[in-house]
Parts: C-alpha cells; structure tokens; sequence
C-alpha cells in the first residue's frame, strides 16, 4: 500500500505526517506500506521541511529533517492508493487534478476538519499542529492495523 499526504509547499503539515506515520509504522513492525507527501504549490520544491515544523515534530520525537519538498504530479494519482489533503482546499486541488481511471482514493486527513496552516503563525501554532497530526496519525494507524487484520 502507498500512502501520501498533501499541503500546501509540502514543508510545514505533510511532511510532519510523512515522517510521523513513517516512524509508527516502522516502530510497529509494518513494512509492507510506502509513505511520501506532496505539495498542491510549488514554490518550496527541494526545500526542507519549515524549522519550526521540523522543531516541533522533534518535540514530539519524529526526525523530519531529512524529508525534501515536492510537488504532487500526474502519476501520484497512479501510484498511491490514498492521497490525504490536509485541508478542504488541498482536496479540491486535488479532486481537479485527478484524472479518469486513477486508482488513488482521496481523502481528508481528518474528516470534517481542517488542520490549519502554521506557517504565517509561531512556535506554538505549530506545536498545536504537529499535536493533531500526531493524534490524526495514531487513527490513522489503528485503521491501517485493523484492515490488515482483516486481509
């Protein structure tokens, strides 16, 4: 199974979700499942994840820093089963560039809910949100365990 997440440049929201399911799932022993994410904007490419995202996925105990910004292209909707949005607005940049007969299945990465964007706030907020993805993560585990089980 591949999994991706999407945000805006791919520095600040998913990639704290990349490397935070990478790590739960290499710590529960799940190797058959490929994480990534992507950015719906292209001005960060090649770039870093944000220090203060890195920080406070760290805070948490995720190493993010290794992780490079790219941008969702054609062929992800071939090659990942579930392609993840952040927010409401990733999705609809994502559901416009879908194309017919892709196989990935898009999805929220919280229903009903928005995880906000920290870039243009501080510390905390980004904090707050390497919370919430971490919680969204550990759902998102348990859910990957019990359709394994179930396989």
């Amino acid at each position: 199974m591949r999994i991706m997440f999407v945000c805006t440049g791919n520095i600040c929201r998913s990639p704290t979700a990349d490397g935070m399911l990478r790590d739960m799932l290499a710590k529960a022993g799940i190797t058959d499942i490929e994480v990534d994410s992507a950015g719906v904007a292209s001005a960060h490419i090649g770039e870093p994840p944000d220090r203060r995202s890195q920080q406070a996925a760290l805070s948490l105990g995720y190493d993010i820093s290794g992780l490079r910004a790219r941008n969702v292209v054609p062929e992800d909707f071939d090659i990942f089963d579930i392609i993840i949005a952040m927010d409401s607005g990733h999705m609809a940049a994502l559901q416009r560039r879908q194309h017919k007969g892709s196989k990935s299945q898009l999805r929220m990465f919280m229903e009903g809910q928005d995880i906000p964007d920290p870039y243009y706030d501080g510390a905390q907020a980004f904090k707050d949100v390497a919370d919430m993805i971490e919680l969204g993560c550990k759902k998102l585990l348990d859910e990957i365990r019990t359709t394994s089980r179930k396989a």
